[in-house]
């Protein structure tokens, strides 16, 4: 099942959810950019600064890696850039828009089928007066 995970899906019995100790760390370093910056910046500049916060806390990531799609088991020639990747399993997509979209929601599910990464994080450093952040899972 894929959707909003505001639950537990597909998390270990000792887990709530899944990666949660990789997550509240990665959601630190998000508000801490977000509480210094606060929105208005163009989506690069929030990357950037995420990039260092995530180098600060020692936050194992990579961005802009190039991830390979599959279509019924044969690997495309298209491929998808992801914002960033986090612990080699968590995807995190950046947005810096009013509010986010369904077709934000549809892009990040779609790049967790394609790629079979496990677990999504929908980031929107453009509303106000808060951070959104949205959790996704196979």
């Amino acid at each position: 099942m894929i959707g909003r995970y505001d639950g537990v899906m597909n998390a270990p019995p000792d887990e709530p959810y899944l990666y949660s100790a990789e997550t509240f760390r990665i959601r630190g370093a998000l508000f801490e950019v977000y509480r210094t910056l606060g929105p208005g910046f163009l989506e690069n500049v929030y990357e950037e600064c995420l990039g260092l916060e995530f180098g600060a806390r020692e936050i194992p990531f990579e961005a802009g890696r190039k991830l390979s799609l599959r279509y019924k088991g044969v690997l495309l020639r298209q491929g998808y850039v992801a914002d960033f990747i986090c612990f080699d399993q968590i995807l995190i997509e950046l947005k810096a828009v009013r509010t986010i979209a369904p077709e934000h929601r549809a892009q990040v599910i779609n790049y967790l089928r394609a790629t079979e990464i496990r677990l999504g994080l929908l980031v929107n450093f453009g509303s106000s007066p808060k951070l959104e952040v949205e959790r996704f899972a196979l």
